[in-house]
């Protein structure tokens, strides 16, 4: 089960953290990558790696707020693999501060690159999806788009991630049609380059006891199996679901 050897997967923030680690979690089922994000040195390095599994693969420098360079990167793809069957959305980042103290600026950076991002991804490359009649869309969008928080302030982001959760209800529910489904996964904490410093503190360890019943935060990989199993055969008749992976943190 859950061989994905023939198909042709497009992830994005494909340089680092959660996109790096389910790039080669794709590889090693067998799927042939095209991986995007804005540092393309990266990219192109990583490539080295994942070809090592014996898969094709198309770094592509991709700024995903932007729509020209995702057209680009989506006619790049289909020029050399022919299709796409997987588009895994990960690319993100944020402006963090509260309610009272958001910027326009903070908002709006935050808002196109991890929600309206999503949008734009997913209408070119699901344009590709469709001429074949198959697809399987991937949206990566977090626990925060489920819940509020009291540990800091970050409404930008939990309004952009709620926004994608509803996205892929919507996308599902257009695109069944073409037999391309649509899920978001909900990570709760994971450590990345980026969040290693904040998760390792005392006080968020802490934090994490009393509020993850699993009482940590998520390893390298423990992403991987879901995304794995969306993207699958097998899963054929499963979409606009929302999977949080987050040791339960949303379940009390």
């Amino acid at each position: 089960m859950f061989n994905l050897k023939g198909k042709v997967a497009v992830i994005t923030g494909a340089s680092s953290g959660l996109g790096k680690q389910m790039s080669m979690a794709f590889a090693k089922q067998g799927a042939d990558l095209v991986i995007l994000a804005r540092r393309i040195e990266r990219l192109e390095e990583y490539k080295k790696e994942l070809e090592k599994e014996g898969v094709k693969v198309l770094p592509i420098k991709c700024d995903v707020t932007k729509t020209e360079d995702i057209n680009e990167a989506a006619k790049a793809a289909e020029r050399e693999f022919g299709k796409v069957d997987i588009l895994v959305n990960c690319a993100g980042s944020s402006k963090d501060a509260g309610i009272l103290e958001m910027t326009d600026e903070q908002w709006d950076f935050t808002i196109a690159t991890d929600q309206t991002s999503v949008f734009k991804m997913t209408r070119a490359f699901a344009n590709i999806m469709k001429k074949n009649n198959y697809g399987r869309i991937i949206n990566i969008a977090s626990m925060y788009g489920l819940v509020g928080n009291t540990a800091m302030g970050t409404v930008a982001y939990h309004s952009s991630k709620g926004g994608v959760v509803n996205l892929t209800r919507a996308v599902a529910a257009e695109l069944a049609k073409y037999n391309i489904t649509c899920n978001a996964i909900c990570p709760g904490y994971f450590e990345t380059e980026l969040t290693s410093a904040v998760l390792n503190t005392d006080d968020f360890k802490e934090y994490m006891k009393r509020t993850v019943p699993i009482g940590r935060y998520g390893h390298a990989g423990e992403l991987n199996a879901g995304a794995i199993f969306l993207a699958s055969d097998e899963a054929s008749y499963v979409t606009g679901i929302i999977l949080p992976i987050d040791g339960g943190y949303t379940c009390v």
